[in-house]
């Protein structure tokens, strides 16, 4: 073979190596994936790992990136402010070898969400942590007691105590949830057109989570997640987030998933856990992802949600839901064949 038939060669090779939008990226490890464009955490993610921290150091260090730059107001303190105009954080971490969990959810006061999360897996032998006693044992272990609350927040709340708290997450309530604020009470007859009908109204900025994945270079998975949830939620709500199998599932024998969006809808039928699963038989992580996804839609059409998936030979992929004004979903990558992160962009199903 002459010099520029090998040239050829080797570029043709280098071509079908790129990660192509809305196909499997191509095999390599380590490797960092997770939700949104939110670089700045994929680079925290990605430098831990190559300076020798761990996998969970990673996925970490990597979500505590958001949580401080309160990514896209739905990450981290000052944001997404439930009905009494308190901001809450769920998060969650999960450990792909051992099939540890750690996870907090409506956790008040702690800005380090993920951070306390990863202690529920260092000191206790539980799995899920959950409101003023989650903060409790945050204090504990040394995290700062601190005000969520920002001046963002407090005028994201009362421009909606304004607009008669619209719009909200109740139902079948008297006085008319959908014209009015509370106190509620149950009404005598249900109403399943209401449920119906509330399904159509999305909002596609109320639901969004950092979901991350990362996978060493011998294969080992850890994923994790951070939110502080759907804006103006009813107190003491707990999305899919801090839920293993729903907001995010790790498996070192086969991958890791995580997943954004209405974690209402989504955490009904356990989509990383069932990604993962899909992947562990041989499925391709784009496919996986679109298979978890084909079937919400079965169920919920409407429904505004995506899911990134990664296997443990370093392939990666995502689908998400096409409803009105969400019709792609950007995520990040980082793997040894890219020389900074890379934003990925894929078509909605």
């Amino acid at each position: 073979m002459g010099f520029g038939a090998r040239r050829v060669l080797r570029f043709l090779l280098l071509v079908l190596l790129l990660p192509v939008p809305g196909a499997a990226g191509a095999a390599a490890l380590p490797l960092v994936v997770n939700t949104w464009a939110f670089r700045k955490a994929t680079e925290t993610a990605w430098y831990t790992l190559q300076s020798g921290g761990s996998e969970l150091d990673a996925v970490e260090r990597g979500c505590a990136q958001c949580e401080i730059d309160q990514c896209d107001g739905s990450v981290g303190f000052g944001g997404s402010p439930d009905e009494h105009g308190e901001t809450t954080l769920d998060a969650m971490i999960m450990d792909g070898d051992t099939m540890e969990v750690g996870a907090v959810a409506d956790l008040r006061r702690i800005k380090n969400a993920i951070g306390v999360a990863r202690k529920v897996i260092q000191h206790t032998k539980h799995t899920l942590l959950v409101g003023e006693s989650a903060s409790l044992f945050a204090e504990s272990m040394g995290f700062p007691c601190e005000d969520l609350t920002t001046q963002n927040s407090l005028s994201i709340y009362l421009k909606w105590l304004y607009q008669s708290c619209q719009p909200n997450y109740w139902k079948n309530v008297i006085p008319d949830a959908s014209k009015s604020c509370g106190p509620y009470k149950q009404a005598k007859q249900l109403n399943s057109e209401e449920w119906i009908n509330s399904q159509k109204r999305i909002n596609i900025h109320n639901h969004d989570t950092i979901g991350m994945i990362v996978i060493g270079g011998s294969g080992h998975v850890a994923v994790g997640t951070s939110t502080n949830g759907a804006v103006h939620k009813i107190q003491g709500r707990v999305g899919d987030s801090p839920i293993a199998g729903a907001g995010a599932y790790a498996d070192s024998t086969s991958g890791g998933a995580a997943a954004t969006g209405d974690g209402d809808i989504m955490m009904r039928f356990l989509p990383s856990y069932q990604a993962v699963e899909y992947m562990r038989t041989g499925t391709d992580p784009t496919t996986a992802c679109q298979k978890v996804i084909s079937r919400i839609q079965k169920y919920v059409p409407y429904f505004f949600g995506a899911v990134i998936c990664a296997n443990t030979t370093g392939s990666y992929g995502a689908a998400c839901n096409k409803v009105p004004g969400f019709t792609q979903f950007h995520f990040m990558v980082y793997s040894p064949l890219l020389n900074q992160p890379s934003e990925q962009v894929v078509d909605c199903i």
